[in-house]
């Protein structure tokens, strides 16, 4: 058979409006799982034993769960155990959210807990509150040790999105799906599904290495 741009040229449209969806579940979801994360993984290097072993199960529990089971339970389970209708497009993001969030916590923790505690002594002997050694004096520099394995998580929580197929999001490998149901062009369309992924990771790539230079010369 032989490979027919042309079919690529046709389904363009449809899969850049499924790739603008990855990239909204994407962006959305993980500004809510930084801000989980960040939570869970200060709970986790500065928190009590009630706060250490409540972000503990936490991040266990979804670190040893597939994502793909765990927007299935937001879809088909949780509407059955607490009467919530959830969407897919809801079920999509609260999954990126919840277990991205897990990740990005033993990332939070790691770095912070990297930081020499001469600086946050320092910081406290001068007077100042705990919340503003750990954002001013401890966070910049545990930020800049984190970045690498934070663009990690970022590029894998893209990637994941298309697990989402499962409860019917319409997002680029849903899109690719679809096409290919009603051409069947498969060889033309995931190539093609395969070469916007690559585009989007080679995007976030790019801009995550561009921060860390930046970081490195701050």
């Amino acid at each position: 058979m032989d490979f027919d741009w042309s079919v690529i040229v046709d389904a363009f449209p449809a899969l850049m409006q499924g790739a603008k969806l990855t990239v909204f579940i994407t962006v959305v979801g993980l500004l809510g799982g930084t801000a989980v994360g960040l939570l869970f993984g200060l709970m986790r290097a500065y928190g009590n034993r009630l706060l250490d072993l409540i972000a503990f199960a936490y991040i266990e529990l979804v670190r040893g769960t597939p994502i793909v089971v765990q927007v299935m339970f937001i879809y088909f389970a949780l509407p059955v155990l607490a009467d919530i209708r959830v969407d897919p497009m809801t079920a999509a993001v609260t999954a990126i959210i919840v277990n991205s969030g897990a990740y990005i916590a033993e990332i939070v923790r790691g770095a912070f807990i990297s930081v020499p505690n001469g600086l946050r002594e320092a910081g406290l002997a001068l007077g100042l509150p705990t919340w503003r050694v750990l954002a001013f004096v401890v966070g910049p520099v545990a930020f800049r040790r984190m970045t690498p394995p934070l663009g990690n998580q970022f590029i894998v929580s893209l990637k994941d999105t298309s697990l989402f197929i499962v409860i019917g999001v319409g997002e680029l490998t849903r899109q690719g799906q679809e096409i290919m149901a009603a051409n069947f062009r498969a060889v033309e369309i995931w190539t093609a599904v395969a070469i916007i992924y690559l585009c989007m990771i080679g995007a976030l790539t790019f801009a995550l290495r561009t921060l860390e230079k930046r970081m490195r010369i701050l």
